[in-house]
């Protein structure tokens, strides 16, 4: 992790209330939680857990500093199934026929674990990996005089890294609380932490980006 401008007031510049918003992206029961499909193949969500304390912790910071928070999940459906999605799956062995769908939307595998969407809070429902991908995200940003994210969610190499690299391009400046993200294998999660640092986005955490919202309040 990078040193943040030396000191908590030059972060608290860069990720102002004003022109944040907080981004918590697929930390859903199928992808974090034993009681979803991954969790019931045998995936360890132990591993997750600590990582929905600490959005929890970034959400509480966020809603007190004033910085909107903006929930994006997966929410599948029959009709957002890709055939090529689902011929990647039986080229690697699996059976889209049988195996089960993630996050259908309506059921219990798409709800939100760990931070909850207040009323009010935007929540962004997407079918790809990128919470840019075929939604409004990037208007719905726009239109709140965004221009700087803090991202937290699951997982760290997947749709956090996807989204992140969509954010960087769209020239959003974008900042990763290593701390609230995850991935189900430990090497993944660090390698993965290090690319986004290496090419689009600065690695802070929970703790430094409340002390700086705090600072600046």
């Amino acid at each position: 992790m990078v040193t943040l401008a030396g000191t908590v007031d030059g972060l608290a510049a860069w990720i102002a209330p004003s022109r944040t918003a907080v981004l918590v992206i697929d930390m859903q029961v199928d992808f974090a939680s034993h009681d979803g499909v991954l969790g019931q193949y045998g995936v360890d969500m132990d591993v997750i857990a600590p990582a929905l304390v600490a959005a929890e912790r970034l959400v509480a910071s966020a809603r007190v500093a004033g910085a909107p928070v903006v929930f994006v999940g997966l929410f599948t459906a029959p009709e957002t199934d890709s055939p090529f999605w689902n011929e990647r799956m039986r080229r690697r062995g699996g059976d889209p026929e049988t195996d089960a769908a993630l996050c259908r939307a309506g059921q219990v595998g798409s709800a939100f674990v760990g931070p909850q969407p207040a009323p009010g809070e935007i929540i962004v429902r997407k079918a790809r990996y990128s919470g840019f991908f075929g939604t409004d995200l990037d208007l719905q940003l726009k239109a709140l005089g965004v221009d700087t994210l803090v991202v937290a969610g699951v997982t760290t190499e997947c749709c956090v890294d996807s989204t992140v690299r969509d954010a960087f391009n769209l020239d959003y400046h974008v900042f990763v609380a290593a701390d609230a993200c995850a991935a189900y294998e430990a090497d993944i999660h660090a390698a993965s932490l290090k690319v986004m640092e290496l090419n689009s986005a600065i690695l802070t955490d929970t703790v430094q980006v409340a002390d700086a919202w705090e600072g600046a309040a």
